[in-house]
């Protein structure tokens, strides 16, 4: 992303309803639309790498979400994998009270995958990527408890983009989730202000590994470094995202949260969205090892036998501008 207009993943006639088709629109309610990212919130998103959005959820799908997380941490599934990747974050009782992180929440739970497929929810991922179709690329529930020293609850500062070496596109997303009010005390998602604007400077085969198996200092100073390259300063915005509403950042925008000083978990869903133009390819590290991807042991292939991250049985489709649904 350079900050500049990107052009849409598909031509389609622009009409009402901030910039999307009227056929699109028209799976939207009125009081809907008016929650759609205005062309001034587009252009905040290309320039700053994060946007807060209006109330997307009601209280009562937020505390179906709530209430679907209990149900799966008690041993609740409506369908489980096929089998679990070498890399799948899984949390289970035994694991302790830790950060919880559980992938692919939304195949393994109706409820939440019902909600998480509302369309005004990927029609505005849609109008800040500026893109026609909008997919699930992956989903993790996470619950941050209340303890204050608990290293597991400070998450390093990374961006998504690192992680997603195998896929084409970039202008993937991520949605941040609240299941209530979240602010500093809770250690909310934080962003670091206009950093996918960034040149990068210090890459290499580390960074395709998840911040877990990383050393967090050295992570911590190759934010810095970069800031430095770029001859900027880091600017850390926390989110304060009331009960219904929800953050969004691009896929190169550095974040990272701290401790939970609250006295009640931290309890949300990472939705991490992809366009419609996202394609699997393939990644080799320095000495030629194959980057892999969990979805690559789940999805169907495509014809030319690779990954296909448009499968909809675990990638389902949530927005097309052209009002085509799977």
């Amino acid at each position: 992303m350079t900050g500049t207009a990107l052009r849409t993943d598909t031509e389609h006639t622009q009409e009402e309803g901030h910039g999307m088709s009227s056929t699109a629109t028209d799976l939207l309610t009125e009081a809907e639309r008016t929650l759609l990212p205005s062309d001034e919130d587009v252009a905040h998103y290309a320039r700053h790498g994060w946007y807060l959005s209006g109330k997307v959820f009601t209280d009562e799908e937020v505390d179906l979400l709530s209430a679907a997380s209990d149900r799966f941490y008690a041993g609740g599934r409506d369908r489980v994998l096929p089998h679990h990747p070498a890399r799948l974050a899984y949390w289970e009782p035994a694991h302790g009270d830790v950060q919880r992180h559980n992938d692919y929440i939304h195949y393994e739970d109706a409820t939440i995958g019902r909600i998480l497929a509302k369309p005004l929810l990927g029609a505005v991922a849609a109008r800040l990527a500026e893109v026609d179709r909008i997919r699930v690329f992956q989903s993790t529930m996470i619950y941050k408890p209340p303890i204050v020293g608990e290293a597991s609850n400070i998450v390093p500062w990374h961006f998504d983009r690192h992680y997603w070496s195998t896929s084409t596109s970039e202008r993937m997303l991520t949605a941040f989730i609240p299941f209530h009010d979240c602010g500093e005390e809770m250690g909310t998602i934080t962003m670091v202000d206009g950093s996918h604007l960034w040149r990068e400077f210090g890459g290499d085969d580390s960074t395709s590994q998840h911040f877990a198996e990383r050393d967090r200092g050295a992570l911590e100073e190759l934010l810095a470094e970069n800031a430095r390259f770029n001859g900027t300063e880091v600017r850390k915005i926390p989110m304060r995202i009331p009960k219904g509403h929800m953050s969004f950042h691009h896929c190169r925008t550095y974040h990272g949260s701290g401790a939970n000083r609250s006295d009640r978990p931290r309890r949300a869903i990472s939705l991490h969205l992809q366009d419609g133009d996202n394609r699997y390819r393939e990644f080799r590290r320095s000495d030629g090892s194959l980057v892999a991807y969990n979805h690559d042991e789940l999805v169907r292939r495509d014809g030319a036998g690779h990954p296909d991250y448009a499968d909809p049985e675990f990638l389902p489709l949530l927005w097309d501008a052209r009002g085509i649904r799977e």
